[in-house]
């Protein structure tokens, strides 16, 4: 058995639906289903004896540790987080509250449960922490990849309260030898991803016919990860990665947003055509940047291919087809994501931009 936190969101959801499919071992799965967290991205699993589901948070530690208690998972696998840069910029408390409050209660609580168990469970036991590249600042174009030595700078307050749950992670590994492992991972994309993210939102915004804002002059440069591919790589550092041990995660492509949002329209062009013959290009549109937008990220993922074996098995252009495909067969699970409280943000986050 193992516990996953956030496991409604993006990530988890996909992280926990390849576990089932791949893997005999019951997933126990919390969420606390904020805006982010969609029981809908697991509904494929509704019946299934080895998936069980608890609405929670991760910063309740009783419920946590009942449901350590209960379950005896052999490992945790924390994505539990708020993980969108503009709505840190919105409203930092929830990040802080719970990416900061909420990895120490859960930290206290997994470090409670693994003191209790008998030696052979204690050896074997895992707490797995999912981060982000975002932790290391920003490049510019002409320097090299973050590796994992590479000095945390975060620049805004999500990036910062990621930093910082990273930091307490390892202390209760080199403080209480708590067995730990952190992945740092580059920009995720495919399916389930919640569609105020670049790549859903200009999918959704094209087919409705809305604008496409791109921030500033769309030039900066991301490292684009196939959510797939990221699950994969996850379930290998569990398998063998070293206690105490970071891993970054990536995929070996850069991208300027701009050549994102182009690429996107050029495949909706030819699989979901214009009636009017139009390229969906047309409806691009450059909006006043983010403050205190990083030009570049890029995640130099040699440790995890040489140490554990591991490395992507999409390229962009395979993965990106996939992802636009998705949506355009799950258009049922786009309309019920776009809630009135979404619509409310993406107004709240775009309002003033020119």
């Amino acid at each position: 058995m193992i516990l996953v936190t956030g496991s409604a969101g993006f990530i988890g959801a996909n992280f926990v639906l390849d576990w089932c499919a791949e893997h005999d071992e019951g997933v126990v799965s919390l969420d606390k289903l904020t805006y982010a967290g969609n029981l809908e991205n697991l509904a494929s699993l509704q019946g299934n004896p080895r998936h069980t589901f608890v609405q929670g948070d991760i910063g309740d530690a009783q419920l946590v540790s009942e449901l350590l208690a209960e379950h005896r998972p052999r490992a945790v696998i924390n994505f539990a987080a708020e993980s969108h840069v503009d709505r840190s910029i919105l409203g930092p408390e929830d990040f802080i509250q719970t990416n900061i409050v909420g990895t120490f209660h859960l930290l206290e609580a997994v470090r409670a449960y693994w003191n209790g168990l008998d030696a052979n469970d204690k050896t074997g036991f895992r707490f797995l922490h999912v981060s982000t590249d975002e932790v290391y600042g920003s490049l510019a174009k002409d320097e090299p990849a973050f590796s994992e030595t590479h000095r945390y700078e975060p620049n805004s307050p999500y990036s910062a309260s990621k930093a910082a749950s990273d930091h307490l992670v390892r202390a209760y590994h080199h403080t209480y030898g708590l067995p730990v492992l952190t992945t740092n991972c580059s920009n995720n994309y495919g399916p389930y991803h919640f569609p105020e993210k670049l790549i859903p939102l200009m999918i959704v915004n094209a087919l409705a016919g809305k604008s496409l804002p791109v921030y500033g002059d769309g030039q900066q440069i991301r490292d684009w990860l196939y959510v797939k591919d990221h699950c994969s790589a996850i379930r290998r550092v569990l398998e063998q990665g070293h206690l105490g041990e970071v891993y970054n995660v990536g995929g070996w492509n850069e991208k300027a947003n701009l050549d994102i949002v182009h690429t996107v329209c050029s495949l909706l062009d030819e699989l979901r055509p214009k009636a009017d013959g139009k390229s969906y290009r047309e409806q691009i549109s450059f909006v006043t940047d983010r403050p205190g937008h990083d030009r570049r990220y890029a995640i130099d993922a040699r440790k995890l291919e040489r140490e554990l074996g591991w490395k992507p098995a999409e390229t962009f252009e395979t993965g990106i087809r996939k992802t636009v495909q998705w949506y355009l067969a799950n258009q049922d699970w786009v309309n019920n994501v776009l809630s009135g409280s979404y619509r409310q943000w993406v107004e709240k986050n775009y309002a003033g931009r020119v």
